[in-house]
């Protein structure tokens, strides 16, 4: 890397202090960039120092350039990978009661803006095959303390649909979402909505999705406290998955998180959902997962 004007600079500064402090070893000083000699003792170099503190100007420089090599681009990445016991997609298996893995990468910029992809193993049958991909793009940040707020758009995907390929159907659809959440300490909270209007791959009609998260450290310890409470009106509603004939339908969470080592961190739930249950797709059930974030 180039040395920048302000470490030069800050050389050059280092330099002269040092040669205005040091004993006289000769009668002058040649200062060869400013073209004139300074004799020996003519300066009171204890009032030089006492004007500029050397060591405040080095970190000055030294942090802004560190600012300078943050700031250039201004992008975050990360990722995550999972392993659970069952995926369920508001209160729904989508992994028909069997293990998933799954896993995602991000890009965010400090404007708030990111982008991202998520996936996960699935017994979708043969129109969604057997895997999800999800990829999503929006905006997040922060309207007062303790208050953020998160909008974007999401695709859900399904790579693998052999049977929906084969018959021309397009099994993809999009859900615009967004949600705010409030921290007061160890505890917080998020109120979210999701819609997805009316597309093919729904049938044609559209989705409602209304949300509430509740979470709370506890002081001292690694683990967290969670709480869930989903509400669908729409084509995605749990109770039509057991024939019911109202479209719409709840879903609910218990449970706890805890940090283990490193990246890794482990959460157990327990997940509900109203109405007539379907073995392996919506009755109650306990899911653990084992996860990791980088």
């Amino acid at each position: 890397m180039l040395t920048s004007i302000r470490g030069l600079t800050a050389a050059t500064l280092v330099t002269g202090l040092a040669l205005s402090a040091a004993p006289a070893f000769a009668e002058t000083v040649a200062v060869s960039d400013s073209d004139f000699t300074v004799e020996a003792g003519s300066v009171d170099t204890s009032v030089a120092l006492a004007d500029i503190d050397l060591d405040r100007a080095i970190e000055t420089i030294n942090a802004e350039d560190a600012s300078h090599m943050d700031g250039e681009s201004g992008f975050t990445a990360s990722a995550n990978v999972a392993l659970t016991t069952d995926y369920r997609f508001r209160g729904v298996s989508l992994s028909a009661g069997d293990m998933a893995i799954q896993g995602g990468f991000d890009i965010s910029h400090s404007s708030g803006l990111y982008v991202g992809t998520w996936a996960s193993s699935i017994e979708g049958g043969g129109s969604y095959g057997e895997m999800e991909l999800d990829i999503y793009g929006g905006w997040s940040g922060d309207l007062a303390e303790g208050v953020s707020f998160d909008i974007g758009l999401l695709y859900y995907m399904y790579p693998t649909d052999g049977d929906a390929v084969l018959n021309d159907y397009n099994v993809n659809y999009w859900e615009p979402y967004a949600s705010l959440g409030f921290s007061i300490g160890p505890a917080s909270a998020t109120v979210g909505v999701a819609y997805a209007w009316d597309q093919s791959s729904l049938g044609d009609e559209d989705n409602l999705y209304l949300y509430t998260d509740l979470e709370f450290g506890i002081p001292d310890t690694p683990l967290t406290l969670s709480g869930h409470l989903g509400y669908t009106d729409g084509v995605l509603a749990p109770p039509l998955l057991a024939g019911a004939l109202d479209d719409t339908g709840l879903d609910w969470s218990i449970g706890a998180s805890a940090s283990l080592f490193g990246p890794l961190s482990v959460s157990v739930s327990y997940i509900g959902v109203e109405g007539p249950s379907i073995d392996g797709f919506t009755d109650d059930t306990l899911v653990a997962t084992l996860s990791a974030s980088f």
